[in-house]
């Protein structure tokens, strides 16, 4: 006897903020190198967000997901109703107009507004798969000293940069584990039985006392997460160690950071002269 088609084709889910093993030219860049390049590039995606530099920081993400072997299995199960979604939000964006028009029988279609809004989607699955590559190629444990040691020249104005970092990584640390602890809560939940009651009000009132007790339960289990945490990283010797790690660039840093200034000069260069020039005349 066969399983019902829903649960043979399970939902992948979501996979950030744990690094995949591999031992490759990507994992191996320092987290600090990482961060600026991000930065980097998405200063360079604020203020020009066209097309060349969309096309060229998505072959930056390929051909880093090609070296660091990241498997497709990583890469959660679009909803279909994102996919409604963004059919509906292209056919909405049509009715703006623009250039370039088309001829469809005797009336005139401007796709410039469906051209921008693919532009702007591009742009964010763009910047979607640079922050998830960069989760799974960088231990959570290297983020704090990195932020850290970029953070130095801040030290002269007085500001808290290794209390920030010691902040962000356990943040960072404790996010995935709550997001298990989460899945599991809400899985026992359902599990129990349920008293569907016979009034639209005493159904909405068992829905509203259920997500209360979901809420409770949620932060009673963040709390006893924070004391075990807390208890950890006072056995290792406080806070102070997880900024305090060695940590700073290598050769191969200084070799990606040549690359991607490269690649970006050059998409730049090409958006503000040939490809861009030509786009907008057209």
């Amino acid at each position: 006897m066969t399983a019902p088609t829903e649960n043979k084709r399970q939902r992948r889910p979501v996979v950030l903020l744990r690094p995949v093993p591999g031992n490759s030219a990507i994992h191996r860049l320092w987290a600090g190198t990482k961060l600026l390049m991000v930065a980097a590039i998405g200063i360079l995606m604020t203020f020009y967000p066209g097309w060349v530099p969309i096309a060229a920081v998505a072959v930056l993400v390929l051909l880093a997901a090609r070296i660091a072997r990241i498997p497709r299995g990583v890469l959660p199960s679009i909803p279909g109703w994102l996919w409604i979604l963004l059919f509906f939000g292209g056919l909405t964006a049509t009715f703006a107009g623009g250039s370039p028009v088309i001829d469809v029988g005797s009336v005139e279609v401007g796709l410039g507004g469906l051209f921008n809004f693919l532009r702007i989607t591009a742009l964010s699955i763009v910047l979607l798969g640079l922050g998830a590559m960069v989760s799974w190629t960088t231990n959570v444990a290297e983020i704090a000293p990195a932020v850290a040691k970029l953070g130095r020249p801040l030290k002269a104005l007085r500001i808290p940069v290794d209390e920030w970092a010691v902040a962000l990584a356990l943040a960072l640390r404790a996010f995935p584990m709550l997001i298990d602890e989460f899945r599991v809560l809400y899985a026992a939940r359902r599990l129990r039985p349920k008293e569907r009651a016979a009034t639209r009000r005493g159904r909405f009132r068992a829905a509203m006392l259920e997500l209360v007790d979901l809420l409770a339960a949620a932060v009673t289990v963040a709390l006893r997460r924070a004391d075990e945490m807390g208890d950890a990283i006072t056995a290792r010797g406080g806070v102070g160690q997880i900024s305090a790690s060695p940590s700073g660039p290598k050769a191969i840093d200084w070799w990606a950071f040549l690359i991607v200034g490269l690649v970006c000069a050059t998409a730049l260069t090409l958006e503000l002269t040939i490809l861009g020039t030509s786009a907008v005349t057209r």
